[in-house]
């Protein structure tokens, strides 16, 4: 896969709020995960993408897509 064509933006969004939602469920430690999306580089996000499970597919940027 080419990592130059994803769409880090809307990648860092979903983590976010996947980290946020568990911080309303009960996880008061996914702040801690929250600020490190926030502050990742594109290769951190990567990784951490991909320790969550994130299907890196979903997030390539695709000039057909509404």
């Amino acid at each position: 896969m080419d990592f130059d064509d994803l769409d880090y933006d809307r990648l860092r969004s979903d983590l976010m709020d996947n980290y946020g939602t568990a911080m309303c469920s009960g996880f008061p430690m996914a702040v801690m995960d929250l600020g490190k999306v926030e502050r990742a580089s594109e290769s951190e996000l990567l990784q951490i993408a991909h320790k969550e499970g994130y299907n890196l597919e979903k997030y390539k940027n695709n000039p057909w897509r509404w």
